[in-house]
């Protein structure tokens, strides 16, 4: 069970494990009951839930029996035992907080899954797996291409085909389509031998923007095959906020300082890891999060 997950509500953290042998996810319940109770303790959501799992076992509730424990990560870098529920298991959980913050946070974890983003994640997190990402050209448009068909192929009709349309962004004017096939024959040629020229081309990338949606999702995976193949490293993308992410990115265009800052301090030799993958996937999605 080393296949994690981190959905996030309300940018909150809802960590998950796989159960290979019963083909199901099981969730914390102390980040879901943090969550329903919008608590920022985790102190103080670990005794709500042992208050809670008391006044239930009284009840002969069947949801007390049905947690299991596993270990997860820690913020202290080690791993504890935690109580876990299934799907199901959360939803029942979930109904036990009154309120519209628990319906909206019911309907959130029942429907996130079934959208073009919680399909296509499903889709990242089997890349790790397949054998296509051995095939992925490195640090290419056409990689990039390949990575945007495989996370995007069946819910997009343009997945993997360049945009042919201007697009922006909060006022930011992307690179203009009518040129955009010369733009990435120049950003192909940047060099990558070092982590300033892989992040320089990662930004210019960035601001090439060339898919109508699902550039960033691509383009991070893209960046870290690069610095795994020139450098033998990865980004964590754990180590960096959403807030801080977005904020550099946008900055980048006229100064990617901030940006090159954050991802050469959140760098990680774990290229193999498959955990690493998984959670740098979590994240990636999350930034996109509105």
């Amino acid at each position: 069970m080393n296949k994690i997950s981190i959905r996030f509500f309300d940018d909150r953290e809802v960590r998950a494990v796989w159960d290979e042998e019963n083909s199901k996810w099981w969730f914390s319940v102390i980040d879901i009951v943090a969550v329903l109770t919008d608590q920022n303790d985790y102190g103080k959501a670990r005794n709500y839930w042992k208050y809670l799992k008391t006044k239930l076992k009284k009840e002969n509730s069947e949801l007390v029996s049905s947690t299991t424990q596993l270990k997860l990560l820690a913020s202290d870098g080690k791993r504890y035992l935690t109580d876990m529920l299934d799907y199901n298991g959360i939803i029942a959980l979930g109904k036990q907080f009154p309120g519209k913050r628990a319906n909206r946070f019911i309907e959130w974890f029942t429907y996130s899954d079934e959208t073009i983003d919680g399909k296509s994640k499903h889709k990242a997190y089997a890349l790790f797996e397949s054998s296509f990402i051995d095939s992925i050209e490195v640090g290419t448009a056409n990689g990039l291409q390949q990575i945007h068909a495989y996370l995007f192929g069946g819910l997009y009709d343009f997945a993997g085909q360049i945009r042919q349309k201007n697009i922006s962004k909060g006022g930011f004017q992307f690179a203009v389509a009518h040129f955009l096939g010369g733009t990435l024959k120049q950003i192909e040629q940047m060099p990558e031998n070092t982590f300033e020229e892989i992040a320089d081309k990662y930004v210019e990338m960035n601001i090439a923007h060339p898919f109508m949606e699902g550039n960033g999702r691509s383009a991070r995976i893209w960046l870290d095959l690069m610095l795994k193949k020139r450098l033998k490293k990865c980004i964590d993308w754990s180590k960096i906020g959403k807030n801080d992410y977005l904020n550099a990115m946008i900055k980048s265009s006229v100064n990617s300082a901030a940006i090159k800052n954050l991802l050469k301090h959140a760098l990680t030799d774990e290229i193999n890891s498959r955990e690493m993958f998984m959670k740098g996937i979590d994240y990636s999605y999350y930034y996109e999060e509105n």
